[in-house]
């Protein structure tokens, strides 16, 4: 069995004509070529090309004029690095840091729901869902970056994974059972980093954390995944615009 791409074809289609129009130079106030120009030039269908369209003007990317046509608006220009709205694996982010993770599964154990609230209601399922729960670690060249506490219903995931799968993308394991994460919700604080996580992963240091609490959703709203993600403060670090 193929998987699927992991983006939708509208979200390529919106990425394709973003491509383009950097490649193109086009900006703040320029006018887009037209629908059926564009269709060409990308190689989607009509109707895709629609949802890109209408994904960019979501964005506030661009803007619609009728019986104009479509302008690029001025939140096209504000463009960041490493923007913590996009919603991505944490060892694509790392690497695209210019850091070579490795990840170390610390555990995997078996509960239910009710054994912590917070994933209750962030999965919105009853106490007695069976959840696996799965602990990680990512490091580069020894050096502790992210320690992560994840949760997911057993029943999302295939049964019988060897211990060291889990080493690998949970997006992909996710998608193996057709329940692969499209977005998230999350809040981030600065924490200090609990003292059992502190020995478990030999770290003594007295510093900030930042503690990212994500759940995580399919591309039809339905929550998958919930985390507890600490980031090393002195070694991450997110931007974001505001409009």
């Amino acid at each position: 069995m193929q998987l699927r791409n992991p983006k939708s074809i509208g979200l390529q289609a919106r990425d394709a004509v973003v491509e383009l129009i950097s490649r193109e130079g086009l900006k703040v106030g320029d006018k887009l070529p037209s629908e059926a120009e564009l269709t060409i030039r990308v190689g989607v269908s009509r109707p895709t090309l629609r949802e890109a369209l209408r994904l960019l003007e979501q964005q506030g990317l661009v803007r619609t004029e009728h019986g104009r046509g479509r302008f690029l608006s001025a939140a096209s220009a504000l463009t960041v690095t490493r923007p913590i709205t996009t919603y991505e694996s944490n060892t694509q982010m790392l690497e695209e840091l210019g850091y070579r993770p490795s990840t170390t599964v610390l555990s995997v154990r078996a509960a239910t729901a009710g054994e912590d609230a917070a994933v209750m209601a962030a999965l919105q399922c009853p106490a007695d869902l069976p959840i696996l729960f799965i602990e990680r670690l990512r490091t580069d060249g020894g050096s502790p970056l992210i320690y992560s506490l994840e949760a997911v219903p057993r029943s999302f995931l295939p049964q019988d994974l060897p211990h060291d799968r889990f080493a690998s993308s949970l997006n992909d394991l996710l998608a193996l059972q057709y329940h692969r994460p499209r977005m998230s919700t999350a809040s981030i604080s600065a924490v200090m980093l609990p003292a059992p996580v502190g020995r478990a992963i030999g770290w003594t240091r007295r510093d900030p954390w930042l503690l990212i609490t994500e759940t995580c959703f399919t591309e039809d709203g339905a929550p998958v995944l919930y985390a507890r993600l600490y980031h090393r403060g002195d070694a991450l670090s997110y931007n974001f615009s505001r409009r």
